[in-house]
């Protein structure tokens, strides 16, 4: 059959009119979700194992990761305030509250997940959750010890043992492992989150003396750790497992007075243009699955008591049992000091 050029020129004005509505649609469903994460082993994580699935799960969706440790990610939301930027943050506890406070961090949409959360991994405000928790302790190079036949430490006091000159890293107060370094220091001698003073004292005449980096950045340490500079070091139990996945020799110890406790928060940002997705990424972190592989590969204890952990992994994180002995933070108190602590530290203490 003859078509006319008149018929020819409707078919393909048809055709256009089809393509670009279906360009239209596409452009419509195509959706960046920005998410603010720590870097290193857990971004790799997030990238290998979670997103792939999320992406597929919603199609259309393309998930970045804006890595950085909480002080960084934190920065970021203030400098973003009221513009369009990340949608999901991950910051620990403290800096978490800090964000709840400055108005960055919006309300969590109900969903049954939250149902099956420990009461510990719930923040009081309703606006953020702890994906999971941490210990923070004390890790030691089991290979140095091994070579200088020096037993394995057990005590926060160990950090001022005069025979570990040169071989401490003391992450910086601008870290999470860092303040709750001085806080305890702080309590174990005299003091407590309200009265710092004597956390300080110890912290310049005794600890400071034997520290050869306050660089908390996890190449740093590992890199640290593998030419065996260091023997000793403040850090989680997380960071611990990630740097014995590279084959690090390293060990995690709870100290006799307790390890403290540090939330691994995430969030919605508040106002997000995206907020239906960062609400369903949000719960999808806080599956049994994506919990369970949390926990294998970043070392922490699940927020989800339906998550079901291997053996070999259980033994890696810590146990409820463990979670009820850590010392916890009561991070309205702290808060409120800390850019003064900050202060005080960058004069005292990293000179």
């Amino acid at each position: 059959m003859k078509v006319s050029p008149r018929t020819i020129r409707k078919l393909g004005m048809a055709a256009a009119a089809a393509s670009l509505v279906l360009g239209m649609a596409k452009a419509n469903a195509d959706t960046t979700l920005y998410v603010g994460a720590y870097g290193g082993s857990f971004e790799q994580m997030l990238k290998k194992d979670v997103i792939p699935s999320f992406e597929h799960a919603n199609p259309g969706t393309k998930v970045v990761v804006v890595p950085g440790d909480s002080t960084t990610t934190l920065a970021k939301l203030q400098a973003q305030k009221g513009k369009a930027g990340m949608d999901v943050a991950f910051l620990d506890d403290g800096p978490m509250y800090q964000a709840i406070q400055m108005g960055f961090c919006g309300k969590l949409a109900d969903a049954p997940v939250y149902k099956d959360l420990y009461d510990i991994a719930k923040f009081k405000s309703g606006n953020a959750v702890a994906a999971g928790l941490i210990a923070t302790g004390i890790a030691y190079n089991t290979r140095l010890f091994q070579a200088k036949g020096w037993p394995a430490p057990t005590s926060w006091k160990d950090l001022g043992d005069a025979k570990y000159k040169g071989k401490l890293v003391m992450p910086s107060i601008k870290n999470t492992y860092g303040l709750h370094a001085l806080l305890v220091e702080a309590k174990l001698n005299g003091g407590s989150d309200t009265n710092i003073d004597p956390g300080f004292q110890v912290m310049e005449k005794q600890i400071a003396p034997n520290v050869l980096s306050f660089d908390p950045s996890p190449g740093k340490i590992a890199e640290l750790f593998q030419a065996d500079e260091v023997a000793i070091a403040v850090w989680g139990n997380g960071r611990v497992q990630a740097l014995r996945q590279q084959g690090i020799p390293v060990e995690f110890v709870y100290p006799k007075e307790g390890a403290v406790a540090l939330g691994m928060g995430v969030c919605v940002v508040d106002k997000s243009a995206n907020d239906a997705l960062a609400q369903k990424f949000v719960q999808m972190i806080l599956s049994p699955q994506t919990q369970a592989l949390l926990a294998e590969s970043q070392g922490v204890a699940p927020a989800n008591r339906k998550t079901q952990l291997s053996m070999a992994v259980a033994a890696r994180v810590p146990s409820p049992a463990a979670i009820d002995k850590l010392v916890r933070v009561d991070w309205d108190v702290v808060n409120a000091k800390r850019a003064d602590w900050t202060q005080r530290w960058n004069r005292q203490i990293e000179r």
